[in-house]
């Protein structure tokens, strides 16, 4: 069991005794423990109802992350200089453009999942072969984007993957040592 399903599973907990028999909060602890922005996403992602509990989800963290996430990608923009910021006008477009990114692969990383086939990456209705959306991969493309926006997506959405990566590998680490 991978860390996030360790992180859904302790989710459902209905006891905080912490002993042989009951230890379905170390997860949780560990992703606190961990701490950074993987942290948040984790929580926004597995925690906050977007998977079994749509209307218990939290807000609130979703809007946190959002401000956390769009903040991080102006400064990697500027850093990776995506555009010049000569001019007013110029400095405008390039803060509109950060935000788009921001968001479209905030939502992308969040649910990616390819609508057609579920995430399969197979057509059912269609003699089960391969998702036409998708190409059988299980991830939907990123819609109403192109040319250097899109470019820009993918790669965020590839940062935050990363950032995820290294939370899970430091919480599983957590876990695994018991150094909580």
């Amino acid at each position: 069991m991978g860390f996030a399903d360790k992180y859904v599973h302790s989710l459902k907990s209905s006891n905080l005794m912490d002993d042989a028999f009951h230890n379905d909060l170390d997860a949780i602890a560990a992703a606190a423990l961990a701490g950074d922005l993987g942290s948040l996403l984790c929580r926004v992602k597995y925690a906050d109802g977007t998977l079994n509990r749509m209307f218990e989800g939290n807000h609130q963290n979703l809007a946190q992350l959002l401000r956390i996430w769009t903040a991080e990608v102006i400064k990697r923009g500027r850093a990776r200089k995506w555009l010049p910021e000569n001019t007013a006008w110029d400095a405008q477009s390039a803060q509109a453009l950060y935000r788009r990114v921001a968001e479209k692969s905030l939502a992308h990383w969040l649910d990616g999942k390819c609508k057609g086939c579920s995430g399969t990456g197979v057509k059912v209705l269609l003699g089960n072969g391969q998702c036409t959306s998708c190409k059988g991969t299980g991830v939907a493309p990123v819609y109403g984007v192109a040319g250097l926006e899109l470019e820009r997506v993918k790669d965020m959405v590839s940062e935050l993957s990363a950032i995820y990566d290294s939370h899970s590998g430091r919480a599983g680490g957590l876990l695994r040592g018991g150094d909580m």
